[in-house]
């Protein structure tokens, strides 16, 4: 079960009498309603309340066992009396509680308004302007609160004392309710915010728990006005109907919930934390697979492979005749060859276009594991040659794939949208090298377009493709990102980077096994 779920069933349970026994020498919550009401005439009686619009609501079991309710007008005369039980949610409550109307416990109901001036006459201290945005279930937070001049406020008549309960009544976040604590400085409200002033402060809690209840939220979201249902007006709240438990048992339910509510957050953060590792979990399966892969753990290796040394020797013949034939260019600072030296250490050297070779360098503290019989390390601009793409108008880009624009357009991200033109066709792998996501490789296949963000990786010979793919993903290259605003990868720099080589019937196995296995490792 959610935390939210569990939260609400308590909540549920609390109001349907279900959380807390009850007990039979409670004194009934009809004498407490009652008690509430000669507090509130004697209140109306000094001018200290008004009668409520419409009358006083009095509900009350009738001889049938339904419940009905009658208005008393200020005169004490009758003006209506009707059967209410299609607007009673549940039948049944517990021996000694009552249903009533939620003005019954306010002697105030209104919300303030904006100040004139708007946002122009906040200021950074004075009494404060709550809004929606401060009125949250577990209390009120301040720390965005808005404040405006003294003089403003003595002109203002929606301003909050403690033991107020606020409600919000419009926008996302309707429904939602907080107690104002005792200690509290000189606050008003703006239009989104009901103020509700209790006649006896003891009902505040128990109020508090009903109205966030999921009983009186559903009752609240089906009171909204308006065609786009965006607010409860202050009648319609005044109106909800709330299941008033003995005063007693009212105190029994508010110190329980007050006791699981802190082992439900907990439980909340628990069921988070959980959510947040099955949620990482494939990512870092498939690392650890990717990571086997590329040390020689995830499929045997079989002695009859040929090496992957003789593939890096095919490899530099094809450039050399590339080169040769003015196909591309001769690496920069001289074509890499890694080998190991007599003393089991790696040694690398560069040869020049002209076959001139560097002495040796240990290059063993760049090594970062060891890998199996038959494998070599290669600099990736050894294996690969990279190519940045071209610049593309945004104009040009389509967020969508259309007849006219079929083309995928790679950036440094992955696809950015789609063109009329490519640029590139065949079976490559793409870096990105622009942006917060710069080292994901995607594979690109067919006709597309790669911006100057993207990295098109050419492989030599008829290299395993997919191979490619999985292995310079597990190169992570986003570590070798600047650290500037926009992390961006240099071609120069990524060529330089080591990467450990199978034998190419190696690379086919570990492709074949890596596809076995992502459904799993996704399912997760």
């Amino acid at each position: 079960m959610k935390a939210k779920d569990l939260k609400n069933s308590i909540l549920q349970m609390a109001i349907e009498g279900k959380l807390v026994p009850q007990d039979p020498s409670d004194e009934p919550a009809s004498v407490l309603l009652e008690r509430i009401r000669e507090e509130k005439h004697k209140l109306i009686a000094e001018g200290k309340a008004k009668f409520p619009k419409g009358g006083e609501s009095i509900i009350y079991i009738g001889s049938d066992g339904s419940p009905y309710e009658k208005r008393v007008d200020a005169k004490g005369r009758v003006t209506s009396d009707k059967c209410i039980v299609n607007e009673v949610p549940f039948e049944e409550l517990p021996e000694g509680w009552c249903w009533t109307r939620l003005s019954s416990f306010f002697t105030k109901m209104g919300s303030g308004s904006t100040p004139v001036g708007g946002r122009k006459v906040y200021q950074d201290e004075g009494p404060m302007l709550i809004r929606s945005q401060n009125v949250h279930n577990e209390g009120l937070r301040l720390d965005d609160v808005a404040h405006f001049s003294r003089s403003l406020f003595s002109r203002r008549g929606s301003h909050v004392l403690p033991n107020d309960m606020l409600l919000n009544i419009t926008g996302a976040s309707i429904g939602r309710c907080a107690i104002v604590p005792n200690a509290f400085e000189d606050a008003d409200v703006n239009q989104h915010v009901l103020v509700m002033r209790p006649v006896l402060q003891i009902v505040s809690g128990y109020l508090h728990t009903a109205i966030i209840s999921p009983l009186v939220q559903s009752e609240i979201m089906v009171g909204q006005v308006g065609a786009t249902k965006e607010g409860l007006s202050a009648t319609k709240a005044a109106g909800l109907l709330i299941p008033l438990p003995p005063l007693a048992e009212q105190r029994r339910i508010v110190e329980r919930v007050n006791q699981l509510m802190p082992l439900v957050e907990e439980y909340g953060g628990l069921e988070d934390a959980r959510e947040a590792l099955d949620a990482a979990l494939p990512g870092r399966l498939r690392k650890s697979v990717l990571q086997l892969a590329v040390q020689g753990g995830l499929v045997p290796q079989d002695p009859a492979d040929e090496p992957a040394g003789v593939l890096l020797e095919r490899i530099r013949g094809q450039r050399r005749q590339l080169v040769a034939e003015g196909k591309m260019r001769a690496p920069k600072g001289g074509e890499s060859i890694i080998f190991a030296g007599s003393d089991g250490r790696r040694y690398e050297k560069r040869v020049d276009a002209r076959g001139r070779e560097s002495d040796p360098a240990c290059i063993e503290d760049e090594v970062p594991f060891e890998i199996p019989e038959g494998w070599e390390w290669a600099r990736l601009g050894s294996v690969f040659s990279m190519q940045a793409g071209k610049n593309i108008k945004a104009s040009l880009l389509s967020d969508i794939q259309t007849e006219n624009t079929p083309y995928p357009c790679f950036g440094g991200n992955g696809i950015r949208g789609f063109v009329a033109k490519p640029n590139a066709s065949g079976d490559y792998p793409i870096i990105g090298r622009q942006g917060a996501l710069c080292g994901n490789v995607r594979r690109a296949s067919g006709d597309f377009y790669a911006t100057e963000h993207a990295v098109i990786v050419h492989c030599f010979l008829n290299a395993d493709i997919a191979w490619a793919c999985l292995f310079l993903s597990a190169l992570n290259l986003n570590q070798y990102a600047t650290s500037t605003a926009q992390p961006g990868l240099a071609i120069s720099k990524i060529s330089e980077v080591l990467i450990p080589i199978p034998p190419l019937a190696e690379q086919h196995r570990i492709v074949d096994h890596f596809v076995m296995l992502e459904p799993l490792v996704t399912n997760q």
